[in-house]
């Protein structure tokens, strides 16, 4: 299966992708699937869960937390009981972990070599992460070449994502699963598995 694993819509505080576009965008490229990853909410993602059309096209829900140490990326939480603090931006990083896998979540360093927003070789010193977004289709290639190191040498799973916030983005990067997927809960499995892994698409 094909999923891009980090997108973005109108309901980002950044971006003006309408979800239909999205989804129409997504199925037009021959993906299985996508997953909506909003800034800072769970909840925000909901009206995009809602246009679910019955025909298998696959629409999960994670979100893209801001910490003090760059934005993570994370799948599996059923709603915004993770966010503990008074803010929605640069929580502790560790602290964020830790609570996310107490809710059966898991976190992945989104773009972590970009630069203001993300980890970079601060990555080599923190443990927790359950895999690394090496592909990111909003990054350099130099970029993400750095992130493919990294998460060879962390021996950690590699996904993909385009991080679209425009439809020409969408698709870019992806994730590759040989094992079909029809929930999240079986996206984490084979992600922990590391039964995935991060591609250019298009």
């Amino acid at each position: 299966m094909i999923i891009d694993l980090h997108c973005h819509t109108k309901y980002s505080y950044d971006c003006w992708l309408e979800p239909l576009d999205l989804i129409r965008r997504a199925k037009a490229l021959k993906l299985d699937g996508i997953c909506i990853t909003e800034h800072y909410s769970y909840a925000l993602s909901r009206p995009v869960a809602d246009l679910e059309q019955g025909d298998g096209f696959l629409i999960l829900r994670g979100l893209e937390i801001s910490t003090n140490m760059g934005e993570l990326l994370v799948y599996g939480v059923k709603d915004d009981s993770w966010n503990i603090w008074s803010g929605n931006t640069y929580l502790d990083v560790h602290e964020v972990t830790k609570r996310i896998h107490s809710q059966g979540g898991i976190c992945v360093p989104a773009h972590p070599f970009r630069g203001w927003n993300s980890l970079g070789d601060t990555i080599f010193t923190i443990d927790g992460f359950d895999a690394l977004e090496t592909h990111n289709g909003s990054n350099s290639f130099e970029k993400n070449e750095k992130a493919i190191h990294a998460a060879s040498t962390l021996n950690l799973p590699s996904i993909g994502g385009s991080d679209c916030h425009t439809i020409e983005h969408i698709g870019r990067a992806v994730t590759e699963f040989p094992n079909p997927i029809k929930t999240i809960d079986e996206m984490i499995d084979e992600i922990k598995k590391g039964n995935c892994r991060g591609v250019y698409f298009q």
